[in-house]
């Protein structure tokens, strides 16, 4: 038997359960794998608080991990029992041990410990697509980034910047400011004591920038597509202050011709070969150094009920991942229940 976070319903923090669960050997296609560290995504709260709806309850928690292979199903050729692997946008992480497709993994390099691929796997993934594919970024590409600070933030600053942007970031503290000024933003806004749309118009001589990437929601809306210059891409990939409410199309030709997309991680990997292409430059840019993950809060698993906790509250920077590197029975749970 193993443990995991289960929800039997959907709410507050105070919905998440460390229950023993039983993992049954892999099918067909399948493989068992036992975690050794799991990811923290803001993803987690939207199925947690039913934003993102489940098809069932109860169900565990988590889109990110990195472990072992324990166990291998028919017709797995790619993965084998024993192999350091992780994957990123499949529900059911948060647990000791589990089944997954196989061809979700991705082997992980010598280079890459499992900390920084549970840390890495969904925010790089993101980034690189974002920056890749969404938009594709280079030299002269003004760009506005909101949460600089946050995980996706901070990687996607560097990364944006090795490629030649100009990188313009909005946090919500002057101790954000300077980790996204670290990263490399050159222009950073506290959206708390400056009006981000006119200090964008501002650095940007009243241009705008050519793209937009949101994953705050519904505070930072309208004021994304005032900043976008015509014919300029606003790129909605989050919500972490709520869902963007309802508009019209027409609100983007009269802010001039905007384009705009809600892209999702799932979209740009649905392919293995997609996926593996995509986890190669991720881990080709670590290894170049292009970009550096900083894990900056861990937790015991057992205890997600405070990560979500201080996670909502913005009280988190760069990423945030639970450590498994030993077993945590309820006798040891903190404030899960």
């Amino acid at each position: 038997m193993s443990y995991a976070i289960r929800v039997h319903e959907v709410g507050g923090p105070e919905v998440m359960k460390w229950e023993q669960v039983e993992v049954p050997s892999p099918g067909p296609g399948q493989a068992k794998i036992r975690h050794h560290v799991v990811g923290l995504n803001f993803i987690d709260v939207y199925h947690r608080n039913g934003l993102y709806k489940q098809p069932s309850l109860p169900f565990v928690l988590g889109t990110e991990g990195a472990g072992e292979v324990l166990e291998i199903g028919e017709g797995v050729t790619d993965i084998a029992v024993g192999d350091r692997v992780a994957y990123a946008s499949v529900i059911g992480a948060y647990a000791e041990e589990r089944l997954i497709a196989a061809d979700r993994l991705v082997k992980l390099p010598a280079s890459v410990d499992d900390k920084t691929a549970a840390a890495i796997m969904l925010q790089g993934l993101t980034v690189q697509y974002l920056l890749k594919s969404t938009y594709p970024v280079g030299p002269g590409t003004v760009l506005l980034l909101h949460a600089a600070a946050g995980g996706i933030g901070l990687l996607a600053t560097q990364w944006a910047t090795h490629l030649g942007a100009t990188v313009i970031g909005t946090v919500g503290s002057e101790e954000k400011a300077a980790l996204a000024k670290a990263a490399g933003a050159h222009h950073v806004i506290n959206y708390n004591t400056e009006n981000f749309p006119a200090r964008v118009k501002e650095i940007t001589g009243g241009k705008g920038v050519d793209v937009v990437y949101d994953s705050v929601g519904k505070d930072t809306f309208p004021g994304s597509l005032d900043c976008l210059k015509p014919r300029g891409l606003w790129v909605s990939f989050g919500n972490s202050s709520g869902p963007v409410p309802p508009f019209e199309t027409s609100l983007l030709a009269a802010k001039g011709s905007l384009y705009a997309t809600r892209p999702v991680l799932n979209g740009y990997t649905a392919a293995r070969s997609e996926l593996l292409e995509r986890a190669a430059d991720l881990f080709d840019a670590l290894e170049k150094g292009i970009v550096k993950v900083s894990v900056n809060q861990t937790y015991s698993l057992s205890n997600a009920a405070q990560a979500h906790r201080d996670l909502e509250a913005r009280r988190t920077t760069g990423s945030t991942v639970f450590v498994l590197d030993r077993i945590i029975r309820p006798s040891a749970m903190r404030d899960s229940d």
